[in-house]
């Protein structure tokens, strides 16, 4: 891939105070996820992503995050919040995913034995429009602040990919310029605690992002 004027997307994800979806909105960063996955310490209502959604800035997306919710709980979110992705994590095939007309991106485990290949992905999920690839599995959940060995990465997806897990300030850039991403997610390395982030380290992840990017010009 070039990298000629490529910007790397960001996502923060996890969001529950509407001071950091603010303060995320003013750094730039594209996206902010709001989590409705059963039992994460960063899980938000329906109800309160609404009013979280009113202090994104235009042109910013908002993605609701899922892992094996009901239809019935997704129809809900998207009724609310009107996200304009939708993040699935648990074992949803690729018919549930598509089911609800918004496009959908889906996490691949990274943190089990199971290794992955382009081709099994894409055929598994022909409809996802990306797919993020994170620590949990192997009996660890998403969010964790844990890396994977990122050689792990499948090649020859035709589809954009996200790189999460154990993501900060301090690693950020080394993984950009070793797997070249279209995007990062990071939750827990922009965190004083789960669900509460620190705006120095929201600051700093999105420094060192530009930072990798304006270093592949070089």
């Amino acid at each position: 891939m070039t990298r000629t004027l490529y910007r790397t997307r960001i996502k923060f994800c996890g969001m529950t105070r509407p001071g950091d979806v603010r303060l995320a909105s003013e750094l730039g960063v594209d996206a902010v996820g709001f989590i409705f996955a059963e039992g994460s310490p960063r899980q938000v209502t329906p109800v309160a992503a609404r009013q979280l959604r009113l202090a994104m800035a235009p042109m910013v997306s908002a993605v609701a995050l899922f892992r094996d919710n009901t239809a019935e709980e997704v129809r809900e979110v998207v009724r609310q919040i009107r996200p304009a992705l939708l993040q699935f994590h648990g074992d949803e095939e690729d018919a549930f995913c598509r089911s609800f007309r918004v496009p959908y991106m889906k996490a691949v485990p990274m943190g089990g034995d199971a290794e992955w290949d382009a081709q099994s992905l894409q055929q598994r999920w022909p409809s996802a429009a990306a797919f993020l690839f994170d620590s949990h599995g192997g009996g660890r959940s998403g969010g964790s602040g844990h890396a994977f060995d990122w050689r792990r990465l499948p090649t020859g997806l035709h589809r954009p990919f996200v790189l999460a897990g154990g993501l900060d300030a301090g690693n950020v850039a080394e993984a950009i310029a070793a797997t070249l991403p279209w995007a990062v997610d990071v939750a827990s390395g922009i965190e004083l605690s789960p669900g509460i982030k620190d705006g120095e380290k929201m600051r700093r992840f999105v420094a060192e992002v530009r930072k990798a990017d304006c270093a592949e010009l070089d």
